[in-house]
């Protein structure tokens, strides 16, 4: 225990009293005895930083070791995990390497073994258990760990280096590996609990806006691509946004899974997280909205689920969804088209180019885009060698007509870009996955990303 006492001292002329302790005591009358100085003070701050830790250290390790009964005959001499049934040890032994908030600890705890020695299974220690150890580290350390692991700008030696320096612990690569595993498989199972608590939040947030439009929900998905063993595969992320009745974003989650066929597991969570929300929702309606690119599995997912939804508050009855195609990703086909027309100079290309996007944005914008962009081509002809860019900007235009109507979007406050989707390309996958010399494999690729979509949602 710390007993603390007072004693008096003399500092520059001035008598004090001084909590003192066996440990601190000293410390701190050292440090008031001598001169004042900024490097008196950097060497009081490190030295009783490093004295609290190691006091918190020991105080861990003897309240952890206090838990178990001493005596073998005060413990319970069987316990039964599943159809399992395991006989209590005669003694305690050691696991001489937990880590802790305050460093390395040494736990002594009693094992239990199986009755059948020959079924193969390891021993069970059920104070480890019930602390909560997840590769000998405790749940506070391990989402310290965790954390750090999925920060942007983050990599494995960067993360051992920080808990060697700061917390004098040395947790060698494959246990770090290990550990992130484990804290992501448990936060995954709690993870659309959570977002949905976030989303109903702030869909509450929204409806006691005021402004001249229902609140919105938001959804985006894209790809990005990323080094998976050796060459370039696509992952997918997706978002959900709230947004208020002036049109403001009030936040996002984000979901997120390494390159796979069709994106199954991302539609699937993405699904299931829309259901549980909107089925949570009490409130009035929102206005949903879809608002991507037009890939291959974005316009797949619209059509093949996001269009057949159901109602989760209405059995029987689907969902609107509005499919917003990104002003940005049409606005691009407009430039293609002002290039290969053969303007007689630059500055004119950019000059129709520009006019055309603000037509993009009135009533029946990608009509009247189209209607200029074939008189123009009727009367200037299109560059040889940019001809099939040309036409490609054009199809994709005229296909997606109806859900470029960013005039009729912006009058009932829908967002008409994916930058909110966008962005989480860069937040969630390039600030952390795609860092200088990086390649991953596909399960630790996954590791992180749970981990990350949790941290930012």
């Amino acid at each position: 225990m710390l007993v603390l006492r007072t004693k008096s001292t003399t500092c520059y002329g001035k008598k004090i009293e001084v909590w003192a302790s066996e440990r601190l005591g000293p410390l701190v009358a050292r440090f008031l005895l001598q001169p004042l100085t900024p490097e008196a003070m950097l060497e009081f701050e490190q030295a009783l930083q490093e004295t609290l830790r190691e006091l918190g250290r020991e105080l861990v390790e003897w309240t952890c070791n206090a838990l178990e009964p001493e005596e073998a005959e005060d413990a319970a001499e069987h316990i039964r995990v599943g159809a399992t049934g395991y006989r209590r040890m005669s003694k305690k032994t050691p696991n001489r390497d937990v880590a802790t908030a305050f460093g390395r600890i040494t736990l002594w705890r009693r094992g239990y073994r199986s009755w059948d020695r020959d079924d193969g299974e390891p021993m069970r220690f059920p104070l480890e258990e019930q602390l909560g150890l997840l590769e000998k580290t405790t749940p506070l350390m391990a989402g310290l760990v965790a954390r750090r692991m999925a920060e942007a700008g983050s990599t494995q030696r960067s993360t051992l280096d920080w808990l060697s320096r700061v917390y004098g612990l040395s947790l060698g690569a494959t246990r770090l590996r290990a550990l992130c595993k484990q804290v992501s498989d448990s936060v995954e199972e709690q993870r659309e609990s959570l977002q949905v608590q976030q989303l109903l939040e702030w869909l509450k947030q929204a409806q006691d806006t005021r402004g001249r439009h229902k609140p919105v929900l938001a959804v985006g998905r894209d790809g990005v691509s990323f080094h998976v063993q050796g060459v370039y595969e696509v992952g997918s992320t997706a978002t959900i946004s709230v947004y208020g009745r002036v049109g403001k974003r009030l936040g996002t989650v984000y979901l997120a899974q390494a390159s796979e066929p069709y994106q199954a597991t991302l539609s699937a969570q993405l699904s299931s997280l829309l259901k549980a929300t909107l089925g949570g929702w009490e409130g009035r309606p929102p206005r949903l909205c879809y608002v991507t690119d037009s890939g291959d599995a974005e316009t797949r997912y619209y059509r093949q689920t996001l269009r057949k939804m159901e109602d989760p508050r209405r059995p029987g009855k689907r969902l609107e969804w509005i499919w917003v195609v990104d002003y940005f990703h049409a606005a691009e086909r407009i430039s293609i088209m002002a290039k290969a027309l053969k303007f007689t100079s630059q500055h004119a290309a950019e000059s129709w180019g520009r006019r055309m996007r603000k037509l993009l944005l009135k009533p029946g914008g990608a009509g009247r885009v189209l209607h200029s962009a074939a008189a123009m081509r009727s009367r200037l002809g299109v560059k040889k060698h940019l001809a099939a860019e040309f036409k490609t900007a054009v199809a994709y235009l005229r296909k997606r007509t109806k859900f470029m109507r960013y005039d009729a979007f912006k009058r009932r406050g829908l967002p008409i870009g994916s930058g909110v989707t966008e962005a989480a390309c860069k937040t969630v996958f390039t600030q952390r996955l795609k860092l200088s010399g990086m390649q991953w494999k596909r399960g630790g690729a996954n590791v992180i990303l749970r981990l990350r979509v949790t941290l930012l949602s």
